[in-house]
């Protein structure tokens, strides 16, 4: 079988595995991007199939591209004075880019050799799904530009249409077939991490906090779209990884609002999150594994918060500066998303698509992370402020076991202190 094939019906069979997991451990958000609620079995046997279709994608390239066609570059001569890259045509290897890399950056957020291993990657996927009546005769790099440059840039379609040389119909088309065959097949890329990965996340926030048992920063953060927004609930690791993203909420809904209308919250209040968590005794107090936040949520068994108004230099203080500095992964992972240009202004759409791309940029910035490709993330991190969190909710005997684990923690925050001075 035509290898180019061979990786697009594998492909295939994922998205339908990942379709029949949805449909067995269901969400009623828009988008829920997380694995969590894989049984252990099925879990190397997706990844094995993961592995093999990246291989065969990117295999692919190799024959095929060689004999049929020329791969796209950008020309030198594309590129007026002063403006930078136009548009995409057919060009020789010692193109604009090649000498430019930090066009790459500029317009589609990654470097040049994450582009040709994305286009790699997907090729199979971008060239099979063309509408039926009117394929498409466009190049992979060429469709895969279309849609980088738009979630890079935040550029209307017209614009892009005169760039690339295209329809804007094209353009769009582009666009949403990119943002669909991320969330769609590389879903995986956002999952909930298992047992044996949480606790390298949480030994790493132990080094630089010196609390132990942490697996990820809660956060969210709002987009606007049109005249109202949407939210997004994110659990970001030490690395500033995305390891879980629901979106698609309402705006005007509190954080405590989205989070108690997530799976997230359902998943651990049922015990298939961290199910196999092993607690951490503390000063006679069993210490489970949980996240850290702030804004509108409450102190819960697995969500640790700063205290409010904190005496200053006392250990309560300790523990809101290294709350904080367990934070800043998730500060650099938002901020990283808000440098996506569509992202980063009003979005004027569909709200089915604006979820679409903020689960392409969630993807894709995971993707460059493990490429250490930081061609999105943002330079400057001045806007980090440490807001304080809302503790004060009622929540009875539940409050009352959490704040004690938070005093426990307190200790561990305090000792860490001391060492470092």
């Amino acid at each position: 079988m035509n290898p180019r094939n061979l990786a697009a019906m594998l492909s295939s069979l994922i998205a339908q595995l990942l379709l029949l997991i949805t449909v067995i451990f269901p969400s009623s958000n828009p988008l829920s991007i997380t694995n969590s609620s894989l049984s252990d079995f099925l879990t190397p046997l997706l990844l094995h199939f993961l592995s093999v279709s990246e291989t065969s994608a990117t295999l692919s390239l190799i024959p095929f591209s060689r004999c049929k066609r020329k791969r796209t570059y950008f020309s030198e001569s594309d590129v007026p004075a002063g403006e930078g890259l136009t548009r995409f045509k057919l060009g020789r290897p010692d193109s604009f880019i090649r000498r430019n890399p930090d066009c790459f950056k500029k317009f589609f957020n990654i470097n040049s050799s994450t582009f040709d291993w994305l286009c790699g990657l997907l090729e199979p996927l971008l060239e099979c799904r063309d509408p039926v009546d009117s394929p498409l005769n466009l190049a992979a790099e060429t469709r895969l530009g279309i849609g980088l440059f738009r979630l890079a840039t935040g550029a209307n379609f017209s614009d892009i249409s005169r760039r690339f040389s295209v329809s804007e119909s094209v353009a769009k088309f582009c666009f949403k077939q990119l943002c669909r065959v991320l969330c769609t097949n590389f879903r995986f890329w956002v999952g909930f991490l298992n047992s044996g990965e949480l606790e390298s996340v949480s030994n790493r926030f132990e080094s630089i906090s010196g609390i132990p048992n942490c697996c990820g920063v809660l956060c969210c953060v709002r987009f606007k779209v049109n005249d109202e927004s949407i939210a997004a609930q994110l659990v970001v690791d030490s690395s500033s990884r995305i390891i879980s993203i629901i979106a698609g909420f309402r705006g005007d809904k509190t954080d405590f609002q989205v989070l108690n209308s997530s799976t997230l919250f359902q998943d651990i209040e049922k015990g298939t999150i961290f199910r196999n968590s092993q607690g951490l005794e503390i000063n006679g107090v069993v210490v489970p594994q949980f996240l850290v936040g702030n804004g509108d949520y409450p102190l819960l068994n697995w969500l640790m918060l700063p205290f409010d108004d904190p005496v200053s230099q006392s250990n309560e203080e300790n523990f809101n500066n290294a709350i904080n500095v367990m934070r800043l992964p998730s500060v650099i992972a938002v901020q990283s998303l808000r440098n996506w240009g569509v992202l980063r202004e009003p979005i004027e759409g569909e709200i089915k698509t604006v979820v679409a791309s903020i689960g392409a940029c969630s993807i894709l910035h995971n993707m460059l992370l493990s490429r250490d490709d930081y061609s999105a993330f943002c330079e400057d991190l001045n806007d980090y402020s440490s807001d304080k969190c809302k503790s004060s909710l009622n929540l009875g005997e539940s409050k009352s076991v959490a704040c004690s684990i938070r005093s426990a923690l307190v200790t561990k925050a305090t000792e860490f202190q001391s060492q470092k001075q």
